[in-house]
């Protein structure tokens, strides 16, 4: 047996301690009298409750609280309320301690954030998620203050840190979880230092090899880019000094998780990524001199180096929501490379790494007054509660990454809105009614459909009606979260009403063939036409989509209605609930083996990212299609693994025995003669690959191919790639994620 490593308490104590001085120290800038004590009260509750408690690292509990409440002050710039709730986040959740314990110890704002970080406990049922019900639940605080989820974002960024030793199921999920919603809420909240932390983070769990092979190349390159930043400073240095400007000037490189986005979306390998680093310019001026001085600034660099004209970004004209101002330019810098440069002021800088927690510090009217447009908006979806809280979720999510748009009232007052927005988005912003009475819009003085995407700049009148009403169509017309639950609600009345008058239609009908309306009949009824509620029922009977006439089959016995075949109204689901599927196909291992012919477990490959043996894959359950397999890095994998982790089965393959598995490559090259021929020739000669289809497409001198390969594993794949590469005329060779 394995001995257990001796713990020594008194080093630990020592440590506590050393982290605890550590804390105070962090929160030295914001403290006032009586603040420490109520930290110190905070500490000890935190200490006592989590006395016998260790992290999966084997460390104690309490280190984790002291560095989340370290990460509020030093990192995030909070006060003392929201350190005293994060050195307690976890206690309601793990000890016998309750929030109305916390409300008479330290008061009722603290009950109610730490409320809002404590998890619901308790049963999934089929639709819904837990971890989408828990956000639910924090955003439900956060339409009320702000701090429970800044105090989120620093429990997640903490733990992020330390996932190095969970299982790897677990690092998946978490890290899934943090990149489809933690990240882009700290974007949203302008925490970009965070953000990119966040990002990184992920994907060094999410997609190791990919993110330890960009972290190598940078580290190589690192010499070589150090020596390019000094010389392409050197004389915009010289300049700023003699005009009296105080800047200070670093070169910074782009996040890893950016630079594998790029190399996704563009389609270029990491060789070819110009801006793998931005120059940031930070000037040290007044307030009043802050727009004219960047610009200057923007003069200076582009005297010496040439601008790129459509890759200015003024974000200090008209800051992004999320209260980001900077100006950027790319500029042509030595060596013919081309080179991201930011200018901002040492205020916008504090406002761009700490986001809304610094706009205190700040009391900048501009930017709290977006905060507070922002909280509105969620608000207003909060008022509108979804059935099912993952609905919710994707119109919250829809609102947080997007990149914005500026349009302007009639009027010329500026509205905000998310990329793709269109002219109904745009009328539901100004009110429902005027979003609900919409029948078309002018944009420009043009008119437009209801559907047409607004440009930054556009100015809108919309045009309404009092006849008009919302229409099913509508939610593929918008795409904030604001229209969509107006709409969703719009519709939603207007089958309640349909079904009150299909309510009273069947009544009639019950009294005419004496049958009791009675809600057990009226449930036995929509259980035999596999209806999911009464209200569907009566809503069917009012469009006529049920005919009355069936009733006359239906007879009562003892006031319960039954078939006249003597058949009881069956109930329409009979299937097992979602966790009896779950808990039986994970079965006593919690590790599923595709490819063994010993387990005879339903699986099927998924079509959305074709997985094959040698992919880091995982099993999703399905309530029909038993168990898919995705690719960790399949499109639809961050929002499985975030939101249904409880459904999600560790896989592996097993040495497989010679299975062909589809597979997809793009081709892209130079369109030379018989350069097609040596493609095809390769791949069946000298590689016994099968081939399924191919398609080629050759525009002006380049070629573009797709070919679907029967191939048995990532190394058969990889070595054909490898080959494919060295035909003459091939400029590059990727696997098609979706095929």
């Amino acid at each position: 047996m394995q001995e257990q490593p001796v713990i020594d308490l008194e080093a630990e104590k020592k440590e506590i301690l050393k982290r605890y001085k550590a804390l105070l120290r962090a929160c030295k800038r914001t403290l006032e009298k009586g603040d420490k004590l109520l930290i110190r009260k905070a500490f000890d509750i935190s200490l006592e409750a989590h006395k016998d408690m260790r992290r999966k690292s084997g460390e104690p509990y309490i280190y984790h609280p002291i560095a989340v409440a370290h990460i509020c002050a030093e990192e995030i710039g909070l006060g003392t309320t929201s350190v005293v709730c994060a050195l307690l986040h976890d206690v309601v959740e793990d000890t016998d301690l309750t929030i109305d314990d916390i409300k008479r110890l330290f008061g009722e704002k603290e009950a109610k954030i730490i409320d809002g970080l404590t998890k619901i406990s308790g049963v999934f049922d089929q639709s819904s998620s837990l971890q989408a019900e828990n956000f639910r639940k924090m955003l439900l605080t956060l339409s009320d203050d702000v701090r429970v989820i800044l105090i989120k974002l620093a429990d997640r960024l903490h733990n992020m840190r330390t996932l190095e030793s969970m299982k790897r199921d677990k690092q998946l999920k978490i890290a899934s979880e943090t990149l489809y919603l933690y990240a882009p809420l700290a974007h949203r909240l302008g925490l970009n230092a965070i953000k990119t932390e966040l990002e990184d983070l992920g994907l060094k769990y999410t997609e190791p090899e990919v993110y330890e092979d960009i972290q190598k190349r940078l580290k190589e390159g690192e010499p070589e880019r150090k020596k390019f930043i000094s010389k392409f400073i050197e004389p915009i240095k010289e300049i700023l000094a003699e005009q009296g400007l105080k800047a200070k000037i670093i070169g910074r490189p782009k996040s890893i998780f950016s630079i594998n986005n790029k190399i996704k979306t563009k389609g270029v390998p990491f060789e070819e990524i110009f801006d793998l680093f931005a120059i940031r310019i930070i000037i040290d001026t007044e307030a009043e001199k802050e727009k004219s001085d960047c610009w200057r600034v923007y003069s200076i660099v582009t005297d010496f180096y040439h601008p790129s004209p459509e890759r200015l970004r003024d974000w200090i004209s008209t800051p992004k929501a999320n209260g980001y101002e900077s100006l950027h330019t790319t500029v042509m810098g030595p060596e013919g490379k081309w080179v991201e440069v930011q200018i901002r002021t040492v205020r916008m800088d504090e406002l761009a790494e700490k986001g809304y927690a610094a706009h205190w510090k700040y009391k900048d009217s501009a930017n709290e007054s977006q905060l507070d447009d922002w909280i509105r908006k969620i608000r207003e979806i909060l008022e509108n509660p979804q059935e099912n809280a993952l609905e919710f979720l994707d119109d919250f999510k829809l609102n947080l990454f997007a990149e914005e748009i500026f349009a302007f009232t009639p009027k010329g007052e500026m509205k905000t809105l998310p990329i793709n927005a269109t002219a109904l988005d745009f009328a539901f912003d100004i009110h429902t009614k005027v979003g609900e009475k919409c029948i078309g819009a002018k944009v420009n003085h043009k008119l437009v459909p209801l559907s047409y995407k607004l440009k930054s700049g556009d100015q809108i009148e919309i045009l309404t009606s009092s006849k008009q009403t919302p229409k099913e169509d509508w939610l593929g017309y918008v795409v904030t979260a604001r229209a969509k639950s107006k709409i969703k609600n719009a519709l939603k009345e207007e089958r309640r009403k349909i079904a009150e008058d299909g309510r009273e239609m069947l009544e009639r009908k019950f009294n005419h063939l004496k049958i009791d309306f009675t809600v057990q009949n009226i449930n036995e009824l929509a259980n035999y036409f596999k209806l999911p509620s009464s209200q569907e029922l009566f809503y069917r009977v009012a469009v006529g989509n049920i005919d009355l006439k069936h009733l006359k089959n239906f007879r009562q016995e003892h006031g319960k209605i039954i078939h006249k075949t003597g058949e009881i109204a069956k109930k329409a689901d009979q299937h097992k609930s979602l966790e009896q599927i779950v808990s039986e196909t994970r079965g006593k291992s919690d590790m599923l083996v595709i490819g063994e012919n010993l387990q005879k477990i339903d699986y099927k490959l998924s079509p959305c990212c074709n997985p094959i043996p040698g992919d880091d894959v995982f099993g999703f359950i399905t309530i029909n299609e038993g168990i898919k397999i995705h690719r960790v890095n399949c499109p639809n994998a961050l929002q499985l693994l975030a939101n249904y982790a409880y459904r999600v089965v560790k896989a592996k393959w097993t040495s497989q025995e010679l299975i062909s598995f589809l597979a997809g490559i793009k081709i892209t090259g130079i369109d030379e003669l018989g350069l097609v021929n040596n493609i095809t020739k390769l791949i069946s000669n000298e590689l016994n690959v099968n081939m399924r289809s191919i398609s080629f497409d050759t525009n002006d001198g380049t070629f573009e191919g797709t070919i679907m390969v029967f191939v048995h594993d990532t190394n058969h794949l990889t070595e054909l790639m490898k080959k494919l590469k060295k035909v003459n005329g091939v400029l590059s060779v990727t696997r098609l994620d979706n095929n």
